[in-house]
């Protein structure tokens, strides 16, 4: 069994790139890239990993159906996966504690763990309402790879 950490220096070797998994009500894999890294949850402080996603991705009904999410970074023939239930905070997802202003600087937290930076963070936060962009908390259950 691989760590979480072993995850995140991979994501790190890729520029936090990494291909994300859902299932839908009938198995069928849903599969696309994201910029994603590892941070300590916003309440609970344990590592997860985290994106952000549009308001409209197919993936986040999944997520909010309970499908479980694997998250696959790889650099050459090394690669690390992370599969566990992914918890959604956004404006069409609410979470006690939550408010417009917290999700605001969550989606800009992710965005830094996953290597992002910035020079318009007042731009950056009118996008991310205007798509209505989800953070989405990946905790990391079982991690593996070859690495």
């Amino acid at each position: 069994m691989t760590s979480v950490d072993e995850f995140a220096s991979a994501l790190a070797d890729e520029h936090g790139l990494a291909v994300v998994s859902t299932a839908d009500s009938r198995g069928r894999v849903l599969s696309s890239v994201v910029n994603a890294g590892v941070m300590p949850h916003p309440v609970s402080g344990d590592a997860h990993v985290a994106f952000v996603s549009g308001g409209t991705a197919t993936r986040l009904g999944h997520i909010r159906r309970g499908a479980p999410v694997t998250l696959v970074a790889r650099r050459g023939w090394r690669w690390v996966g992370a599969t566990g239930p992914a918890e959604l905070i956004g404006p069409d997802d609410p979470s006690e504690g939550f408010d417009a202003d917290r999700i605001r600087l969550l989606l800009r937290a992710v965005f830094e763990a996953a290597g992002g930076s910035h020079d318009d963070w007042d731009e950056y936060d009118r996008v991310m309402r205007k798509e209505r962009r989800t953070v989405v908390l990946v905790r990391p259950e079982r991690v593996l790879g070859n690495g």
